[in-house]
């Protein structure tokens, strides 16, 4: 940084745009390809994710002990609490008006890339989701994603997950059929750090 003669800072703006650029170099590794996995993942452009809807550690200060995950339904925000007033934030999709989740969970089960078969709630409202009666496996088409955490309430499956999504432009939105949607990249992410036990707290509007 230098002086001017008129004793303004002119180095002040390249030190600015560093601190940008930091942030913009952590969020591309954060959503960098993914060779090594089964189904390799590719990289996902910044363009198609809100800033704000990107993973981050951030202040957090609710009461939740560590590896809690809080998921903040009106902010479409996911929250795995690191303890000492800090958290992992991530973007997510929930479910369309009526479907969304309610109440508290743990997680009962994880899986890495999951197969999928529709609920008979789901084939009803959709009939368009009978083809995949039978079910569908685990990979890049399947709308569970890579991974996918099962939600349960009182040693049963609510039928309600925590999965990832080929269709990242969905992060934000209230487009699901009930179960909370993360890209890809971030329920990677996620599912690494979360044990199956883990309390999940779902806050409503």
């Amino acid at each position: 940084m230098s002086i001017s003669r008129r004793g303004f800072l002119v180095g002040l703006p390249l030190f600015v745009s560093g601190c940008v650029s930091t942030e913009f170099v952590a969020d591309r590794a954060n959503y960098a390809a993914l060779p090594d996995e089964r189904f390799p993942v590719g990289p996902i452009s910044l363009e198609r994710i809100d800033p704000e809807l990107r993973r981050q550690e951030v202040a957090y200060g609710g009461s939740e002990p560590a590896g809690t995950i809080v998921v903040n339904t009106p902010e479409r925000r996911l929250y795995y609490v690191l303890g000492n007033g800090r958290a992992i934030r991530y973007g997510i999709g929930v479910g369309r008006e009526g479907l969304a989740l309610r109440g508290n969970a743990v997680v009962g089960r994880k899986a890495e890339w999951p197969s999928w078969t529709p609920t008979a709630n789901m084939m009803r409202r959709e009939p368009r989701y009978r083809q995949y009666a039978s079910g569908v496996p685990g990979g890049p088409q399947n709308p569970l994603g890579a991974r996918a955490l099962y939600l349960y309430r009182n040693g049963r499956d609510t039928m309600f997950r925590i999965h990832g999504t080929n269709q990242p432009d969905t992060i934000g939105g209230a487009v699901s059929s009930g179960c909370i949607r993360m890209t890809n990249h971030d329920v990677i992410d996620l599912y690494e750090r979360t044990s199956v036990g883990a309390k999940v707290v779902v806050i409503q509007a």
